[in-house]
């Protein structure tokens, strides 16, 4: 068979897409093939690229002013160097309402994976906020629960870098269809494998109901910079209260101290408690709570 009537059965064999790439008649069947290859080779590094980026490179510098990480940078600072293995980087939404389907990113606002820290595997999912706000969309929430389904599998972590601002409104009901399975992956993994929440910005609505029924919290800013003012510091330690700003706005701050007396309740603490929160209620100042307690000294 010649070399010309190799390419002309090409042309009727390959899809359409493939018409019109072999213009040379001596041009040998194995030649467009590595031709080809070296196409979708490019392509798919064009998209790893993008997807790499995120919501972009602006977007990114944003939340370096603001002094935050974009989410891949918390993963490597994260992980073990090198150990990072991400699914499903390509992904996109799904939506074609509100104009949505000519805004896509691949890995759609939210980088999954599993790793390492200190040699040992952890899962992890790190919410990416340069994307729609970190928005959860169906595909977003199908990404989760894939990792967490795999951690329960081999018995590994899971950790979650959160910086989302809740359901993708534009997704509607599927979008809060993704947090119910999400949370039902959350009560499944309970006791079965250690499920670890990181608060990385301002997170809300099923963004913070997921981690509220993990085993750990860790939150990395909770008061504006340098607005926390501690009322009676040095009595009754095993309590805190004080005073802060939250967005500029006043806060009373009641939290446990497991530091001293492992944060149990007794009678000074509870009257430091006390008085500070009739103080807030009578000026009508808003009162946050950490709860860290054993209980009351017997």
């Amino acid at each position: 068979m010649s070399a010309t009537l190799v390419c002309a059965t090409a042309r009727r064999v390959l899809p359409k897409c493939f018409a019109g790439r072999f213009p040379v008649p001596g041009l040998s069947l194995r030649y467009c093939s590595v031709a080809n290859t070296l196409r979708v080779k490019k392509e798919i590094d064009e998209k790893r690229k993008a997807a790499l980026l995120g919501g972009g490179e602006k977007r990114i510098a944003k939340q370096h002013e603001k002094g935050k990480l974009s989410a891949r940078e918390r993963i490597s600072i994260l992980l073990d160097p090198g150990t990072f293995v991400e699914y499903d980087m390509f992904m996109e939404h799904t939506c074609s309402d509100f104009g949505m389907q000519k805004e896509k990113y691949s890995g759609d606002s939210v980088v999954t994976g599993h790793g390492e820290i200190h040699g040992r595997q952890v899962f992890v999912f790190s919410q990416d906020f340069t994307v729609f706000g970190g928005s959860l969309s169906s595909v977003h929430a199908k990404k989760i629960c894939k990792i967490m389904d795999q951690a329960m599998l081999v018995g590994a972590p899971v950790i979650g870098l959160n910086d989302s601002g809740g359901a993708r409104i534009q997704e509607g009901v599927e979008s809060l269809a993704g947090y119910a399975d999400i949370f039902q992956r959350n009560v499944l993994s309970s006791g079965v494998v250690p499920q670890i929440s990181v608060i990385m910005g301002p997170c809300a609505g099923g963004a913070v109901y997921s981690p509220a029924i993990t085993d750990f919290i860790f939150m990395v800013k909770v008061v504006d910079d340098r607005d926390f003012f501690e009322i009676m510091p040095t009595y009754a330690k095993n309590i805190i209260v004080g005073f802060a700003r939250m967005n500029g706005q006043t806060v009373g701050i009641v939290g446990n101290n497991p530091k001293s007396a492992a944060g149990c309740l007794d009678i000074n603490s509870s009257v430091k408690g006390a008085r500070f929160v009739r103080f807030c209620d009578a000026f009508n100042i808003p009162i946050i709570t950490f709860v860290d307690v054993p209980g009351f000294l017997p």
